[in-house]
């Protein structure tokens, strides 16, 4: 092989994947479990006991959560610009929803299934399936010193209506920062899928699909 082969080859292996085109980014639920957990996500438990479990559901791993008055989360280190990704496709499944769920109080402000996205500005995108506000809906749980996160709630499924279905969702998460942050997004620097039910003192069941972040919308 020649210097100029040699080079080339050199260049193709360091080259970044992105720059190849690929057609998405994967954070699925795969790979060696840790204690139940899957490989590369870390559970945080906010209060209560986490019951997380990994499933086969035809022929994909999908993580299934239980919340008895808790408040758990599992969340993953991503990197990658909007631009480049700007939409987000993943499958809910809603078993139970917390009883008088209601993100718009804080007193209920409980959730079976919520997808959030950080990024490296300290704003957070929060996307959830609400049991009382409808769908549509958008709020600000945005918290302050010493913690200074900025985060904005949409709500994109509301009550019980497909209960026990696989729902998937999709969203141009670029236009929906831009719009309730009225900026351009900076890079994704993580994802987590969560559940609560501390709040309302209830029980919430639900179970999430990979999330995968597309060049364009199928």
């Amino acid at each position: 092989m020649g210097h100029l082969s040699r080079a080339v080859l050199i260049f193709i292996v360091l080259m970044p994947a992105s720059l190849f085109g690929e057609p998405s980014v994967v954070a699925d639920f795969t790979g060696r479990l840790n204690s139940g957990i899957p490989s590369g996500w870390l559970l945080e438990e906010k209060k209560g006991k986490a019951d997380v479990r990994v499933l086969d559901e035809d022929g994909d791993k999908v993580v299934y959560m239980r919340s008895v008055k808790a408040s758990f989360s599992l969340q993953k280190e991503m990197s990658l610009g909007l631009k480049d990704y700007p939409y987000l496709t993943w499958k809910w499944l809603a078993l139970k929803l917390p009883e008088r769920g209601d993100f718009r109080k804080g007193r209920t402000n409980d959730q079976a299934l919520q997808t959030l996205i950080a990024f490296e500005d300290g704003k957070i995108l929060s996307y959830i399936w609400d049991t009382t506000a409808p769908a549509g809906s958008s709020g600000d749980e945005s918290v302050g010193w010493p913690v200074n996160l900025r985060i904005k709630v949409l709500v994109v499924k509301s009550g019980p209506s497909e209960l026990g279905q696989w729902v998937t969702i999709t969203r141009n998460v670029y236009e929906d920062y831009k719009r309730l942050f009225g900026e351009e997004p900076p890079p994704v620097k993580g994802v987590r899928v969560q559940i609560n039910s501390q709040h309302t003192g209830t029980t919430a069941e639900g179970g999430f699909g990979r999330l995968v972040f597309k060049k364009a919308k199928d």
